[in-house]
C-alpha cells in the first residue's frame, strides 16, 4: 500500500498509527512508517496520524514523527488546546497539525481546539468515534453523522481560518452512498473528505471539484453590474459576489 500510495491521485496521503493498528503491532507499524516516509513524499501533502494523548503510544508516535518529518502530523481524538499544544511541544517547526474532532466532548470544545494555533492547519470530522462517544446506533463508519455535528465542527474551523475535512465512508463498493455522503459533507462547505481505498478517490475529488460550468458562472457574476442587479433571471447583490469568490478560492486551493 505505501508503495503504491505515490501513484494515486490524493490530495494528501495519512500513513496511520492509531485505529488502523493492533495494539501487538504497533512498535512494528512506528519502525515501518518512519522508513516510508523517510524515503521521500507520498502525495501533495505527506501525513501520520499519531495515537492519542491519553495512550502509552503517544509520545513515541510524536517522537517518530519528528525523526520522520511528514508534512502533517493528524491529532486523533483532540478535546482541547491542550491536546494541541502538547504535541507541537514534540515536534519541530514546519509540522502542520490536523485535530480530529471525535468524541463529544471534543465536539463541545471544538470552537477552543481551533483556536489553539501551534500550527494547526485543519479540523477533521471523525464520524465512527463521535458517533459511538455520542451513543448513535450505527455500526458502519461513516453512518450517524448528524449534521449539527457536521454543521459545528465547520464552523469552528472557519472561525479560526482552518480547513475542515470530513472523514471517511467505509462501506466499500456502495457508490451512490459515497458519493451521498461526500455531497453531504460539501454541502456543509467541507474542502474534501477522507478515503480509505483507491477506488474512492476519484468520486470525491469530482464531487468535491467545482464544475467548469460553475467557475464561469461565478466569473460572468464577479462581472455583473455592483449593488442589486437581475443576473440571469435571478437576483445578485454583494453578497452573492462573495458566493462566487468563494468558488473561485475552492477551485484555486485544489489546482
Amino acid at each position: 500500500m505505501l508503495a503504491k500510495a505515490p501513484s494515486l491521485p490524493a490530495d494528501e496521503v495519512i500513513v496511520d498509527l492509531e485505529d488502523a493498528v493492533a495494539a501487538e503491532d504497533k512498535a512494528e507499524a512506528r519502525r515501518l512508517a518512519v522508513a516510508a516516509l523517510g524515503r521521500g513524499p507520498l502525495a501533495r501533502t505527506t501525513a501520520l496520524r499519531v495515537n492519542g494523548r491519553h495512550t502509552p503510544w503517544w509520545e513515541g508516535d510524536l517522537r517518530a514523527a519528528a525523526e520522520a518529518r511528514p508534512d502533517v502530523v493528524v491529532l486523533p481524538k483532540v478535546e482541547s488546546p491542550e491536546d494541541v499544544a502538547a504535541a507541537a511541544e514534540l515536534l519541530p517547526d514546519g509540522i502542520g497539525l490536523e485535530a480530529q474532532i471525535e468524541t463529544a466532548r471534543g465536539l463541545a470544545e471544538a470552537e477552543r481546539v481551533a483556536g489553539a494555533g501551534h500550527g494547526l492547519e485543519a479540523l477533521v470530522f471523525g464520524p465512527a468515534d463521535l458517533a459511538a462517544s455520542l451513543g448513535v446506533p450505527v455500526l458502519t463508519i461513516g453512518a450517524g453523522a448528524t449534521d449539527y455535528a457536521l454543521a459545528r465542527v465547520l464552523a469552528a474551523a472557519r472561525a479560526s481560518g482552518l480547513q475542515a475535512l470530513d472523514g471517511p465512508h467505509a462501506r466499500l463498493g456502495d457508490d451512490l452512498g459515497l458519493v451521498l455522503s461526500a455531497r453531504r459533507a460539501l454541502d456543509h462547505g467541507y474542502d474534501g473528505k477522507w478515503v480509505i481505498h483507491p477506488s474512492q478517490i476519484e468520486p470525491v475529488n469530482r464531487i468535491f471539484t467545482p464544475s467548469t460550468a460553475d467557475l464561469e458562472r461565478a466569473r460572468r457574476l464577479l462581472d455583473a453590474a455592483a449593488g442589486a442587479a437581475r443576473f440571469e433571471s435571478e437576483l445578485v447583490d454583494e453578497a452573492s459576489r462573495k458566493l462566487a469568490e468563494s468558488l473561485l478560492r475552492r477551485a484555486a486551493l485544489l489546482s
